[in-house]
């Protein structure tokens, strides 16, 4: 029965006649515990053997007993006296009459009103009698599930939809019904689906994001070899040099060219500092003369002079103000090299410094992609120095330097052209909107098989990928230049940062180093904190930093590409 709070039916007694034993057991539900018992009454009187079943009396159907010896079957009942007492008599099917469904005590959920045939013709009230008291017929709402041409979804029909369907099977007798899949779709079935023909229902629209020759041959209609599905390593890259126009690349792991790393080049200490963070004594060359300005704290660097990377420091100006401000103002934060000439010698160089700097390598070593992703971190600058062999024609030959931006996990379907199937390319299924459909075509035959490693991307994609792939966190702030009234007006008796060219009458620090280009004497720097050096940037802005002396140039991002437009599907039913 129902759970706690259910209604509960009763049935309404049928005001028809049944003529027989037989009927009456014939017609009760089929399935239900609750088949007996079952009363009823008589019209007329009854002489059953030695027993007389007199009119109005009360029968209660207990339950069906087969007769031994081929008899024909009959119902065990129960009668109640007058009295109380009660009697048992064999009732046969056979035995006619008039006989009437008495009301009954017995209850039904309403599931198992619906799932029996016999109920659902049924009338019912509901068992309390604080509820309606009228009779109720339950009719059931069916559902008609169907699938269409070149429709994804299943459509349902409710039973109640007033429609005209015509039966078309025989004029349909060559149109096959297809599911459209979308790449994701295509990316989510199992390997043993693959390699497989499929046709393409619908092609890519909306702005392109890839400058490849497959992609034009991606159109409607046309059929596509599919030969596996995967994540793919790849590594995106951007040309730096040599081009008028900016080009962008996905590069797979697997690319069969050798690389040589490229030395990168700094505008600032401060990026020279970055850089260090993740390239522990990083070595760098001077390329451009400075000239030294002590009201700046800047000292000279001249064109050639070789500087190691050691580690960043805070250090104390002489006090000369009165207020906490202008005492939290006299720390600077510097970055200590040691500066390579006949006698070596180490040097601070304030992260404010605007300077240049080339780094300096010594490794002339040529690499696969594979390994320069696990030697170093990226960014990286690098020169293709022999292309892949198995490329048509390697894009990346003839750039003199490439920036490798980051590397990417991205599923993949790997699918080739029936003109050219031993030509594979790689379908990115999350930036590319179509929608397929399997057939049984007959794949062609080929032996060799040859991946295009190289895929040149569009300036809409590169800006969405670094958009959706670069840390949320902000970079930190460049160190602040100090304020002008601190440069302007020393305190007396102070040495300027540059300490090469002492003011007149000035004292050095006192237990710190000078941080000029000059020699240094024994003494160590006095940092605010001796223990606490300069900590890295977080591993998501040290990307952003890296960046930061790679492209001096700053180019305005373009707005963001459209979203994909949905597949539509134009399909023609007869009701």
């Amino acid at each position: 029965h129902g759970g706690p709070g259910e209604d509960l039916f009763k049935l309404v007694p049928e005001e028809m006649p049944y003529s027989t034993v037989e009927e009456m057991v014939s017609l009760r539900p089929v399935g239900l515990d609750t088949c007996f018992p079952f009363t009823f009454t008589s019209r007329c009187e009854l002489t059953l053997q030695n027993f007389t079943l007199g009119t109005g009396m009360a029968v209660t159907m207990l339950h069906i007993e087969q007769q031994d010896g081929g008899e024909e079957s009959c119902v065990r009942c129960q009668l109640r006296g007058q009295q109380g007492a009660s009697a048992d008599v064999l009732i046969p099917f056979s035995c006619r009459g008039e006989f009437y469904e008495c009301e009954s005590d017995q209850t039904y959920t309403l599931q198992e009103i619906m799932s029996s045939p016999h109920l659902c013709s049924r009338h019912f009230c509901f068992s309390k009698k604080t509820k309606h008291g009228a009779s109720l017929v339950f009719s059931p709402i069916y559902q008609v599930q169907a699938i269409m041409h070149l429709r994804k979804n299943i459509v349902k029909f409710p039973s109640s939809l007033e429609v005209d369907v015509v039966d078309v099977t025989m004029e349909s007798q060559d149109l096959t019904f297809v599911t459209p899949l979308t790449l994701l779709e295509v990316f989510a079935q199992p390997d043993e689906a693959f390699p497989t023909m499929a046709e393409i229902l619908e092609h890519h629209e909306g702005q392109p994001l890839f400058r490849c020759t497959w992609l034009a041959e991606l159109h409607k209609g046309h059929p596509l070899v599919l030969h596996k599905r995967g994540s793919s390593a790849m590594v995106l890259a951007s040309g730096l040099k040599g081009r008028k126009a900016r080009q962008y690349f996905l590069m797979s792991q697997s690319y069969g060219g050798r690389l040589r790393r490229r030395p990168r080049e700094f505008e600032s200490v401060y990026e020279l500092y970055a850089a260090s963070t993740q390239a522990p004594f990083l070595t760098v060359r001077v390329t451009r003369h400075s000239e030294e300005m002590e009201e700046e704290g800047l000292l000279a660097l001249s064109v050639g002079e070789q500087l190691e990377v050691l580690r960043c420091e805070k250090v104390k100006l002489p006090g000369g103000g009165t207020s906490q401000e202008e005492k939290n103002n006299q720390t600077v934060e510097v970055l200590v090299c040691r500066q390579e000439k006949e006698e070596s010698e180490v040097v601070h160089l304030p992260l404010y410094m605007q300077s240049h700097f080339v780094e300096k390598l010594t490794d002339n070593k040529k690499y696969s992609l594979k390994d320069l992703c696990k030697a170093f971190a990226l960014p990286l600058d690098v020169k293709v120095v022999s292309g892949d062999a198995e490329l048509e024609k390697d894009p990346l030959v003839g750039f003199s330097s490439l920036r490798l931006q980051e590397a990417t996990i991205q599923p993949m379907v790997q699918a080739s052209l029936p003109g050219k199937p031993e030509r594979c390319f790689e379908i990115p299924t999350d930036w590319l909107n179509m929608s397929l459909s399997f057939t049984n075509d007959p794949l062609p035959l080929t032996q060799e098989y040859h991946l295009e490693t190289v895929t040149e991307v569009t300036d809409s994609f590169y800006y969405e990928f670094r958009k959706l792939t670069a840390s949320d966190e902000p970079p930190p702030p460049r160190p602040p230049k100090p304020k002008p009234s601190s440069r302007s007006n020393p305190p007396s008796g102070s040495k300027p940062l540059s300490g090469s060219k002492p003011l007149s009458g000035s004292k050095p620090l006192s237990g710190s180093k000078p941080l000029s280009g000059s020699k240094s004497s024994k003494a160590t720097p006095s940092p605010s904190h001796p223990d606490a050096p300069c900590l890295p940037p977080k591993s998501g802005t040290l990307s952003l930093l890296s960046d930061l002396s790679l492209d001096s140039k700053k180019t305005q991002r373009p707005p963001a590409p459209l979203p994909p437009v949905s597949s539509s599907f134009q399909t023609s039913c007869t009701f």
